[in-house]
């Protein structure tokens, strides 16, 4: 007798997405403090679920480095949100050394301007 093995779904590979963010108001309203280890909102029309893995190139305002990060979706906003938001996807970067650094490296971009009181993409 011959068992043969049901084809196995090919496991998804992670999305890449290259982000620039060329200003530090932009900066300011994609950064996600509350998450832990940081993160980034991406404006996207396409749909994603919670825990699906992203791969993001992202660049900062006056910084040519590019931060490679290997996230994954905490946040989603959907098209026609309340309060006009844009549609898009909040990564949250993994725990590891390089993105504590990212993390580091954008509150030092963005300095003071962290305490203030303007809306964000995500609250």
């Amino acid at each position: 007798m011959n068992a043969t093995a049901a084809p196995s779904s090919p496991i998804p590979r992670p999305s890449v997405i290259q982000l620039a963010i060329k200003e530090k108001g932009a900066l300011y309203a994609a950064y996600i403090p509350l998450f832990a280890d940081g993160g980034i909102f991406i404006p996207t029309a396409r749909e994603y679920r919670l825990g699906d893995d992203v791969y993001v190139l992202l660049t900062l305002p006056e910084d040519p480095q590019r931060y490679p990060v290997a996230g994954k979706v905490a946040w989603i906003t959907p098209p026609q949100a309340a309060g006009n938001r844009s549609p898009g996807i909040g990564i949250r970067f993994p725990g590891d050394e390089k993105s504590r650094q990212l993390k580091a490296r954008i509150e030092e971009i963005l300095g003071a301007s962290l305490a203030a009181d303007r809306p964000t993409q995500t609250l």
